[in-house]
């Protein structure tokens, strides 16, 4: 039986990222691969009166190009939430390393919009651990309560790259890099601008903060949050978007600081999500595409529920 731990304070994210990359010292940290019949942490974390810090609301919205108003914008419960998931990947029984894992796709459900000042709570617990050709995926859920209304729900899907089972598959042909064609917005976005979006969101990985420590990490240079793009690809649409809403992404290659990407925007009528079924209110599709060679750093569908 789960086991629900409830916690007195939001945790913080800078001593949860402090022991995170404790655990890729050796002997401290996990090694080997990670089998499919892994055990996960039987516990989910639970925090009631979840503090919503305008401020920090503000510069967030800032930074992605939401609107800051009297509710909470689509993406913000990612940020709500982040302390819990950081909490459950640091767990000495997570299978995973939290530096060093893949944020591979995301989902956010909104069942209505949710007032800023509304007595949060949230329970977040991890699950589904499962093989992929590039390694294993996890997803980490967080319900979002007031009261005892559930009013919205977010799932991240890691990945930790090993070989599986699935590993030696047939692929299909690499896509091949062409010129994208003219975009609908062009978003640009510098390393200044991150690290600014990390104070706001307290995700403040290291292969976000600078160039030095994103290269400890394997990456050529500083990268963006892919919460990030996920939130500045519906900036021009959100006001447009149904009190129920579903929005889900997929993250490709990640985005060199500093960058400018193409940003795609198709509205599509009566398509709801496949839980809803047809003819309920429309949506968008979004994508973020490499300004020279067309390859996706993000891809999504915006449905009503």
């Amino acid at each position: 039986m789960t086991k629900i731990v409830t916690l007195e304070h939001e945790p913080s994210t800078v001593e949860l990222y402090g022991r995170a990359v404790a655990a890729l010292l050796p002997v401290v940290g996990k090694s080997g691969p990670i089998k499919a019949d892994a055990e996960l942490p039987d516990v989910a974390y639970k925090l009631t009166h979840v503090p919503v810090d305008l401020n920090r609301q503000q510069e967030y919205c800032r930074t992605t190009g939401l609107q800051f108003g009297a509710h909470l914008p689509l993406t913000y419960p990612f940020v709500l939430q982040f302390p819990l998931v950081m909490k459950t990947l640091v767990d000495p029984k997570f299978p995973f390393g939290a530096v060093g894992s893949v944020h591979a796709e995301n989902t956010i459900r909104r069942f209505r919009r949710i007032e800023n000042g509304e007595p949060l709570s949230i329970t977040t617990q991890a699950h589904d651990l499962r093989e992929h050709r590039k390694g294993m995926l996890i997803d980490i859920a967080s319900r979002f309560y007031v009261g005892s209304e559930l009013v919205g729900e977010q799932v991240g899907t890691f990945l930790s790259q090993q070989k599986t089972s699935l590993s030696g598959g047939e692929r299909g042909p690499a896509p091949k890099d062409s010129t994208p064609p003219p975009p609908d917005a062009v978003l640009s976005v510098n390393l200044g601008q991150i690290r600014n979006y990390a104070e706001a969101s307290g995700d403040r990985n290291p292969i976000h903060m600078s160039n030095l420590s994103a290269k400890a990490f394997g990456f050529p240079q500083a990268i963006a949050h892919g919460m990030w793009s996920a939130a500045a690809a519906i900036a021009n649409v959100e006001a447009q978007l149904p009190d129920a809403v579903e929005y889900k992404v997929r993250f490709g290659k990640p985005i060199l600081l500093p960058a400018k990407v193409n940003l795609y925007t198709t509205k599509v009528e009566g398509a709801g999500s496949a839980a809803s079924g047809p003819n309920v209110a429309g949506g968008y599709d979004v994508s973020l595409l490499n300004r020279r060679k067309g390859y996706p750093h993000l891809t999504g569908t915006v449905r009503g529920l």
